[in-house]
């Protein structure tokens, strides 16, 4: 079984100490490929180094999270597009959050997109973040036009609905443990309703940990992931597995 997790953060603290022993245990449930996605200009050098330490295994992503507006410096924009074109790597994790309060909206809409333009002047995938903010998301695509390179939606949690117009900008959605709560039923039609060649599977490692999973999250928990994706769609995990793999190699194979 090979497995492609979409969206991963081993930089993070709590994992970047046990690297050797997060990876050892994702290879052995088949992780063949994770997407590490860096947030901010504090961890970008970190993503590079996870990069660097497994260049076969990691696809590097770089992008400022709307959670960090306030962090960023008045070169960040200079410094992410150095680290684009020093290592082959997607533009992620950006995006939009209406949740948090603080954040101003406009501000999100103008850094996120500063950065859809970054991709496209590159020719870059994106990996983009969106919670309680579809229709502000959709404004900006529509102004900003089809994603050339492709991207996707990582954890997505918008309706079926929204995920039919979003498929319209040359966008995929991954999915994460919180399809393995039963409660969620939106995420369950929701991935009944994503194009089957649109679909992926991540952790968010460390975030986003699996039904009755304890502790940090990490890769090698794509499996519960899978099996409850195979579960709904009514299919057998290893064939999810390869289409899920192979959808995701169409979006981000240039660059791991």
């Amino acid at each position: 079984m090979r497995i492609f997790d979409a969206h991963a953060h081993l930089q993070d603290d709590k994992l970047f100490s046990r690297l050797e022993d997060i990876v050892s245990a994702a290879c052995a449930v088949g992780v063949e490929k994770i997407v590490c996605c860096g947030t901010s200009e504090a961890d970008w050098d970190d993503v590079a180094k996870v990069k660097h330490k497994y260049p076969d295994l990691i696809v590097a992503s770089f992008g400022l999270h709307p959670w960090y507006l306030k962090l960023r410096t008045p070169d960040w924009l200079k410094t992410l597009k150095n680290h684009l074109e020093k290592i082959p790597s997607a533009i992620g994790e950006i995006g939009l959050d209406f949740v948090l309060t603080d954040l101003d909206e406009k501000e999100q809409k103008e850094v996120l997109i500063q950065q859809l333009a970054l991709a496209r002047e590159l020719k870059r995938p994106v990996s983009i973040h969106c919670r309680r903010a579809w229709d502000g998301l959709l404004n900006v695509l529509a102004a900003h036009g089809p994603l050339e390179e492709g991207g996707i939606i990582h954890s997505y949690s918008g309706s079926a609905d929204f995920a039919m117009q979003l498929a319209k900008y040359n966008l995929s959605f991954s999915f994460s443990g919180s399809l393995t709560f039963s409660g969620n039923k939106r995420a369950h039609k929701a991935l009944k309703a994503v194009p089957p060649d649109r679909l992926l599977v991540e952790t968010d490692s460390p975030d986003l940990l699996p039904l009755g999973v304890t502790g940090p999250n990490v890769p090698a928990n794509i499996r519960m992931v899978l099996s409850a994706a195979a579960k709904h769609l009514e299919v057998s995990e290893e064939k999810l597995a390869q289409a899920t793999f192979d959808n995701a190699s169409k979006v981000f194979g240039k660059y791991g």
